[in-house]
């Protein structure tokens, strides 16, 4: 094995933060969306100090954030070349994989009623719910009557999901897990194909002391082609992904997984992967600021949680090796003064920070996310996969 700069990089995506419209927004019904910008003016405080060293403010202006005289890093941001603005989409692009098809989505009208009929013939469970909902809202439509009866609570949203709800102490884990297994199955019929079936298990007996717990799973298609991941691992690098990034990934080019409990947990995790001897790429999604603060259309939790992040950015700065390269990034948007709960069609925030960097300031905006997986398997001296795009940007982070 041979690294040509860094010997570990740390990616991580802030899941949700995008950075302004992209220019085919308005045929998403995303017109004038950004996430980050939003966010900031719905807020009286952001207080993000790292952040702001890094550059994201000269990035993008911030009212109550102003620039940095001399930014830490590099920034720029990227514009997504798939079709979508999906969770899995946006994270397949940035390891070279491009989407030209848009998962298909049940939004509007609920599953197919031949789905619910093979799914609860096969899982003995009667399905109740069938139809798009926010994960708290239906766990307060429908939890007491899941409890009583053994019924089993299936949604969607208007992400490419079939998501079902167990109850952990009445419904039991695993059966949840067997449940979702055989969804899983059953939408990988072409019409009925979902990009991924989610476990949510919760506790609580009645309504309004439901909380969802940590032991989410996804059960996501595999990538259709190889990614990057996988050349790093071929080439015999570590592949750490912590958060979901497993998941998203079906497993595929991972050499070890973490999962977190919330995001300040997966920085903890990270900061202690950190802290440790290795070489090759550790992969970060951070999911709540998508889940309880995008979807929810709650602006002020967003910042809040922004400002948790950057504390725990604080803490990982103060480690990184003078061969690291850190990235922070994001894989769709997901503004909260958008009208509807769904992601939105924006471009993503790119700060790239090593403490061995002589120069700082704005790159050029970039067409994909696919630079970062090309400048990653650039940097570790490994091929890019056969069908992937992207072009390493390496040269530019000196």
């Amino acid at each position: 094995m041979s690294w040509k700069k860094y010997q570990r990089i740390f990616v991580l995506v802030i899941d949700s933060l995008g950075a302004g419209a992209m220019p085919d927004a308005a045929e998403y019904g995303d017109a004038g969306t950004d996430t980050l910008g939003h966010i900031a003016a719905s807020v009286q405080s952001l207080q993000i100090p790292h952040l702001q060293r890094l550059g994201l403010a000269n990035l993008h202006p911030l009212p109550q954030v102003p620039p940095a005289a001399v930014p830490l890093g590099y920034y720029t941001k990227l514009r997504e070349a798939s079709r979508g603005k999906d969770t899995m989409t946006g994270h397949w692009e940035m390891m070279g994989l491009k989407t030209t098809i848009p998962f298909k989505t049940f939004t509007e009208h609920g599953f197919p009623p031949e789905l619910i009929a093979e799914l609860e013939k096969r899982t003995g469970h009667k399905v109740i719910g069938n139809k798009s909902a926010s994960g708290t809202a239906i766990l307060d439509e429908l939890a007491e009557e899941e409890i009583a009866t053994g019924n089993m609570i299936v949604y969607t949203s208007a992400d490419s999901v079939l998501q079902i709800c167990g109850n952990e102490e009445t419904f039991d884990l695993q059966e949840l897990y067997r449940c979702c297994e055989i969804a899983r199955e059953l939408t990988m019929k072409e019409e009925w194909r979902v990009g991924r079936v989610i476990a949510r298990p919760y506790l609580g007996r009645q309504r309004g002391s439901f909380r969802r717990t940590a032991n989410r799973h996804d059960y996501a298609l595999k990538p259709f082609g190889k990614t990057v991941l996988n050349a790093l691992q071929e080439g015999g690098w570590q592949v750490i992904s912590v958060g979901k990034i497993a998941d998203i990934f079906a497993g595929e080019g991972i050499t070890e997984s973490h999962r977190s409990q919330s995001s300040v947990h997966g920085m903890e995790q990270t900061v202690e992967i950190a802290g440790r001897d290795f070489s090759g790429l550790c992969f970060v999604n951070l999911v709540d600021f998508d889940a309880l603060w995008g979807h929810r259309r709650n602006p002020t939790g967003y910042a809040g949680e922004l400002e948790k992040f950057d504390m725990k950015l604080g803490e990982l700065l103060k480690v990184l090796r003078e061969d690291d390269l850190l990235v922070i990034t994001a894989d769709h948007g997901n503004d909260p003064t958008h009208t509807g709960t769904d992601h939105t069609r924006e471009k993503v925030p790119f700060l790239a920070y090593s403490p061995s960097m002589q120069g700082s300031g704005a790159l050029t905006e970039k067409e994909n996310f696919a630079v970062l997986g090309a400048t990653i398997a650039d940097n570790f001296g490994a091929a890019m996969p056969e069908g992937t795009i992207g072009s390493s940007i390496l040269c530019e982070l000196v």
